[in-house]
């Protein structure tokens, strides 16, 4: 059966519950985000420093653990790995509401919850791009990549907003709250799904570190995936030092204001959407590997845009730079999921834990 005529990847049960799961997860997610910070300031009067500890404990686990992590998922069953990671972040953030309704709760206590949750986001997030070539068939991997980036995609618009104003009226660790029943519910979602998995044999297991080296070195030797890591590191190197600075450049440069930044970003979120929405329609069109070439160079050319606002001002700024945003952002989704795709399909089931936690750490 050719890729036009495959069965939609919605018909199949066990899809759906993982679609519902990461989509009620993601919501959940964008909420979180918003309130932790607010917590942080508003109720622990955290200063700037504590806020750079907060945010070092969410994202240096991929760095600690992410290598070891790839390794023991791909000894384990991944749908359990993620029931165990959903649980434990739903238990951690609970954890957050309880300490402040008893007036315990301290900005060290915060810390280690995030570094807990972080750590059990690698082995979530390392499962997951396993699990999709073991959960759907090769030729909708495409498509569910890009049902479940669209479904992020509408979390990150719709989320944020809606914290805010919930954040009104509610106080911040109720809102966790949330947070944690939607990761309970991503638990219930993944156990009601139905799959073929086996455990790797023990037999020929491996030391650990041995195991670890043998998904860098497939990730090195294979031509295809060792461009995509170089392409992904860079970019993502650059991108962090363009989008560090761009609040100061918008702000104090350019002086568009706070209203002005949320809309640039509000349009980069739809340009996301609209990125995740095209993909499976362009990659038959034009084929997997050519649209990650031409979206990895469309990303570039967008991104010049912004220091070319610095040449106009007020409104024609903001047109230029909501241009930029819209374009960065298709490019980005289409990339990630093109590229995340080709992996998939490229790297043999057996490694693939070990793949995705050997490209997250570069």
């Amino acid at each position: 059966m050719s890729e036009t005529s495959a069965p939609s990847v919605y018909r199949f049960a066990g899809f759906r519950w993982l679609w519902a799961g990461q989509g009620i997860s993601q919501f959940g997610s964008q909420i979180t985000g918003l309130a932790i910070p607010v917590l942080a300031v508003t109720i622990l009067h955290a200063a700037a420093w504590e806020l750079g500890i907060l945010n070092a404990a969410e994202t240096a686990a991929f760095l600690l653990v992410g290598l070891p992590a790839g390794a023991w998922v791909d000894r384990w069953l991944k749908r359990r790995v993620m029931i165990a990671a959903d649980l434990v972040r739903a238990v951690m953030i609970a954890a957050i509401p309880a300490l402040w309704f008893t007036g315990l709760l301290a900005m060290w206590q915060v810390y280690v919850i995030a570094t807990v949750v972080g750590v059990a986001t690698v082995f979530f997030d390392v499962s997951y791009q396993s699990y999709i070539p073991i959960l759907v068939k090769s030729r909708q991997v495409g498509p569910a990549n890009s049902a479940l980036e669209a479904t992020s995609q509408v979390s990150q618009i719709g989320g944020p907003a809606i914290a805010g104003v919930l954040l009104t009226f509610l106080k911040a660790p109720v809102l966790l709250l949330a947070d944690a029943a939607t990761f309970l519910f991503s638990a219930f979602a993944l156990w009601r799904i139905r799959d073929h998995e086996m455990p790797a044999s023990k037999e020929n297991r491996q030391p650990l570190v041995r195991e670890i080296a043998e998904g860098m070195r497939f990730v090195w030797h294979q031509k295809l995936i060792r461009s995509i890591t170089g392409t992904t590191a860079a970019s993502n190197l650059f991108s962090t030092l363009v989008y560090t600075l761009l609040p100061l450049y918008v702000l104090k440069t350019l002086d568009l204001g706070s209203a002005g930044l949320g809309i640039m970003f509000t349009f980069g979120a739809v340009g996301g959407l609209l990125g995740a929405l095209a993909t499976p329609w362009l990659a038959r069109k034009i084929g997997g590997g050519n649209l990650i070439v031409a979206s990895a160079f469309l990303g570039g050319v967008a991104t010049v845009l912004i220091p070319l606002a610095a040449g106009l001002t007020g409104f024609a700024a903001l047109v230029l730079l909501i241009g930029s945003q819209f374009l960065t952002s298709i490019a980005v989704l289409v990339y990630n999921i093109s590229q995340v795709t080709m992996r998939q399909q490229l790297c043999p089931p057996r490694l693939l834990g070990r793949m995705n936690a050997s490209i997250r750490f570069v």
